[in-house]
């Protein structure tokens, strides 16, 4: 991570919300963002912060542009301005996260560059790319890609600046400081949600911080942590077990291992989502809620207005719509989902099995708008949730399995009824998580949530103990933290 989460709880996160409040003035609060979140990122990417910074200074210009076009009635300009900021936002994310995908394809594909080291050209690449950030000239990148992180967040969100101007959807920028502000904010730059210019042009100007709104933040981070430290980073251990011994641990155990995956990742990104909304808050600011219980949709199409929320709306507004959605023929509408899906599964990961990944739910939400999302209506609650639950199981086994071959037997082994239903191996480990396999479950739906609305509602005590809980949760965390080195996170990839 970019600090390690003690040092962003305790010194990072204490020091800026000190200065923050220290300073009364608007103005000055929002340089302290800024700086702040600038160092944030330049403290583990010191070279990539003059990537960030020249995507702001290029979106910023770019938005001027606009701007200054659309006033004088200039549509050309303002036109080809748009497509400039788009070419090179995508050109950079294309390099920077797809150059080792497009070399080793094309390494597979003519013999005759089979010789060439991948690290080699990539280098090549970044030397290239010093002719416009000097900083990145001859920067040794070693044997591994460096893929800066939470290139594909900041990405998104300038272009939405950029698009929403040109749309007259957002009001124009012309502060460079706020600006910076809205593309570097710390709380969700690693790893989203996705904050669209339109939905925060007003509180970067004019936010007003109150204590229950502080409070709440407070509350909804500490659930966040407690989401990944407590059960997606147990659920990791057991994956990456029952993972690496996929071969042998019975269809059951190989069923087991991709539910506690899919409770990882669940709890690995709404835990950060709730993160960011809750630091958000402790700065005055509202983001939108990413994560709804997906878990408990009776559908794919209902699965994805519940997951990643902010993804999903990015890529229906600035890339399904302008396609045509579905105006203009069932035809153009297949081919528009299949493109949109497609960019889906490779926004998040540089592999091909991403792509698989994103191909496949573009073909089950088609299948669900033909025909069967009107069979499934007529069919028992029960059923839909078991056919939603085994779909979306299978997709995160094209998730996770970037070697396609593994990938097969993986699958293969869900259905393998001629072993042991789980290995003496498998069920040990099965049997040691199972109760946080359980709470994981549970806490997957909204069941808690309910229960603990209903008691607010009628009992003055329940602030009180959520206040206890807060405590006791931050307790645990940080005792994991301190006992186990083992932190992983899913979606700094991204």
């Amino acid at each position: 991570m970019i600090f390690s989460s003690l040092q962003f709880i305790f010194i990072y996160l204490v020091v800026v919300l000190g200065l923050y409040y220290l300073i009364p003035n608007r103005t000055y609060r929002n340089v302290i963002l800024c700086v702040f979140s600038l160092l944030f990122y330049a403290w583990g990417e010191p070279v990539c912060i003059f990537l960030m910074l020249f995507s702001i200074m290029l979106n910023y210009v770019c938005g001027l542009i606009i701007g200054r076009c659309r006033s004088k009635e200039n549509k050309r300009g303002a036109k080809a301005t748009l497509i400039v900021s788009i070419v090179l936002n995508i050109g950079m994310l294309g390099v920077f996260k797809y150059t080792p995908m497009v070399f080793d394809t094309l390494k597979a594909l003519i013999p005759s560059m089979s010789g060439i080291e991948t690290p080699v050209a990539k280098q090549l690449v970044y030397d290239w790319l010093g002719g416009f950030i000097p900083a990145l000239k001859n920067f040794e990148i070693g044997a591994e890609y460096m893929l800066p992180i939470g290139i594909s967040f900041y990405t998104f969100q300038a272009m939405s600046y950029v698009i929403d101007v040109y749309r007259n959807d957002a009001p124009l920028q012309k502060n460079p400081m706020l600006f910076g502000t809205y593309v570097a904010l710390f709380p969700q730059l690693i790893a989203g949600p996705i904050v669209r210019y339109k939905d925060v042009a007003d509180q970067l100007c004019d936010r007003r911080e109150n204590i229950s709104q502080f409070a709440s933040g407070i509350k909804l981070f500490a659930i966040g942590v407690a989401k990944k430290v407590l059960i997606a980073n147990q659920m990791a251990v057991l994956w990456a077990e029952l993972r690496s011994t996929y071969a042998t641990n019975g269809a059951l155990g190989s069923w087991i291992g991709i539910i506690s995956y899919a409770i990882q990742i669940y709890f690995d990104f709404s835990g950060y989502s709730d993160m960011a909304i809750g630091l958000g808050r402790m700065f005055g600011f509202e983001f939108l809620k990413n994560f709804n219980y997906p878990y408990i949709a009776q559908s794919v199409g209902e699965f994805w207005n519940r997951w990643h929320i902010s993804l999903g709306t990015w890529f229906k507004e600035y890339v399904y719509i302008p396609l045509g959605g579905n105006r203009k023929g069932l035809a153009r509408q297949l081919l528009n989902v299949s493109i949109v899906w497609a960019l889906t599964g490779l926004w998040h990961g540089a592999s091909w099995n991403f792509v698989l990944w994103g191909l496949y739910f573009g073909l089950l939400l088609i299948l669900e708008k033909a025909f069967m999302g009107k069979v499934l209506k007529k069919l028992p609650r029960a059923f839909r949730h078991i056919y939603t639950f085994v779909l979306i199981m299978f997709s995160w086994v094209l998730f996770d399995f970037t070697d396609m071959t593994h990938m097969g037997y993986f699958l293969q082994s869900l259905f393998d009824f001629n072993s042991p239903a789980i290995s003496s191996e498998a069920l040990m480990y099965a049997l040691s998580y199972l109760p946080l396999m359980v709470i994981g479950i549970i806490a997957a739906t909204p069941l808690v949530r309910n229960i603990h609305a209903k008691l607010e509602a009628k009992h003055r005590w329940v602030a009180w103990a959520d206040i206890v809980l807060v405590i006791v949760s931050l307790v645990l965390c940080v005792s994991s933290l301190v006992s186990s080195g083992y932190n992983p996170f899913i979606y700094f990839r991204f």
